[in-house]
């Protein structure tokens, strides 16, 4: 059965304790608004319309940008991506994670809202 992906989010991954620097940086950078979630882990951007979305996030690896690919099926989209070359990397709470052949990292999420082709609105989650 055929399903649906799309690049919902450009993460951009920040080495740091406090999230909140770094909100305040790339808020002033973009011109938009910033809220950092309850437990200090991600940021979203108010007001960004359409997608991609930007969102940052506390990490402890590197800084870097990665992608997050939407899809109303994981592991068929993590099955066909693998049959292109790309690899599991590791699976995290609700998402996977995959390498491209170019060494590039990306996560295969959940629909993050209900515009998704045939998505559940009460199924749409937010911050992967």
């Amino acid at each position: 059965m055929a399903h649906n992906s799309r690049i919902g989010v450009i993460c951009i991954d920040c080495q740091t304790d406090d999230l909140s620097v770094a909100a305040d940086y790339w808020s002033a950078m973009l011109g938009m608004d910033c809220k950092v979630d309850a437990d200090g882990r991600y940021a979203q951007f108010d007001g960004h319309k359409g997608y991609p979305k930007v969102l940052l996030q506390s990490v402890d690896h590197a800084p870097r940008v990665h992608l997050d690919i939407e899809t109303d099926d994981k592991e068929a989209e993590a099955k066909r991506l693998a049959a292109l070359g790309a690899k599991e990397v590791a699976r995290v709470k609700r998402w996977i994670v995959m390498e491209a052949p170019t060494g590039h990292r990306f996560c295969l999420v959940d629909p993050q809202d209900e515009d998704f082709p045939g998505a559940d609105p009460a199924k749409a989650r937010e911050f992967g």
